[in-house]
């Protein structure tokens, strides 16, 4: 179907949107200790004096492990759809890449006074749980029970 100059004008003026009106928006439905940096320093000072955990190890871990596993799916993506071949030096790439996020694992583990060992544990018993047949199943990963996170 062909449109006219004019319909071709409506169809983008129905899709433009204001930013300035969407920055305004996004602002005021935007937390206060996202918008302010005092009321971010206030938020995480309660949050560590309350909870005991340090906040500034857990914020290190999990930006560490956001980032470094972008590192990670980067390189895949790479090979997957760019043509990155899959060789001995794109392995250990990704190898160094999974060590970091390691490490970023275990700094979060230590933020939240959390054992390893413990966690990997307490995983595997989520996993045999959800899968009581053993084996991965689809029927199972999509019907979650209740309290399965």
């Amino acid at each position: 179907m062909a449109f006219t100059t004019n319909e071709r004008k409506k169809m983008i003026n129905k899709e433009r949107v204001d930013l300035n009106k969407y920055k305004e928006f996004v602002k005021e439905v935007t937390s206060e200790a996202s918008n302010s940096t005092s009321a971010l320093q206030d938020t995480l000072d309660n949050l560590e004096k309350e909870s005991g955990v340090n906040m500034a190890l857990l914020l290190t871990g999990s930006i560490g492990i956001a980032s470094e596993g972008g590192e990670f799916a980067e390189i895949v993506k790479k090979c997957i759809f760019q043509g990155k071949p899959l060789d001995n030096e794109t392995i250990f790439h990704a190898k160094r890449e999974l060590g970091d996020i390691m490490w970023y694992w275990v700094n979060s583990c230590r933020a939240l006074n959390l054992d390893p060992n413990e966690v990997m544990a307490e995983n595997v018993e989520k996993l045999k749980s959800r899968y009581p047949g053993g084996e991965f199943d689809v029927h199972y990963s999509e019907n979650r029970k209740d309290g399965d996170l």
